[in-house]
């Protein structure tokens, strides 16, 4: 039996996550709603019957909506819950994935060819659902000539055939002009 706060920590692409709760002796409501092992609602009752008949059968009492009135518990193994939330979560992660920024960066120097290559790998970024941020990067003298780089931005938007919408105007920042564009 566990007595301690258990709290699920689960490690994702560096991400760290903490989903607290309430097993076995730390659950404070007076009365629970209570599902056994098998899925089945066993209806309401006090704490103390359910953490007994919780005993008997060899598992975990776990808090499962706390918020609920009354709560919710579940009879089962704790090692068995965290696992499925860690699933449910890695899932969650999974889908969030889709969307994500790409980056094409472009020189004031390049010549139309060199741009060419570079749109054709914002199609391929833009068919996949990506978001590209496309930049123009000015190196030294090159930044006083702000409207040769909006002229060299627009030349290399003409350039992408995919039908794009800009998701912001193009603003000059850090090493040159940059603006994000998605699939329309």
């Amino acid at each position: 039996m566990r007595t301690r706060v258990q709290s699920l920590r689960f490690h994702y692409k560096k991400q760290k996550i903490n989903i607290q709760t309430r097993i076995n002796n730390q659950i404070t409501a007076p009365e629970l709603r209570v599902i056994d092992e098998k899925g089945e609602n066993l209806g309401l009752m006090p704490t103390s019957v359910a953490l007994k008949l919780s005993l008997e059968r060899g598992f975990d009492l776990i808090e499962i909506a706390p918020t609920a009135k009354p709560p919710v518990a579940r009879i089962m193994s704790y090692d068995k819950f965290r696992y499925q939330k860690e699933k449910e979560l890695k899932k969650q992660y999974a889908a969030q994935k889709i969307g994500e920024l790409k980056q094409v960066k472009i020189s004031m120097k390049e010549a139309i060819n060199d741009m060419n290559v570079k749109a054709r790998r914002a199609n391929d970024f833009l068919e996949k659902d990506n978001k590209v941020d496309v930049t123009v990067v000015m190196r030294g003298r090159e930044k006083m000539f702000k409207d040769l780089a909006y002229k060299k931005l627009d030349v290399f938007l003409k350039l992408i055939t995919i039908e794009h919408k800009k998701t912001s105007d193009p603003k000059i920042g850090g090493r040159g002009l940059s603006v994000q564009i998605t699939k329309k």
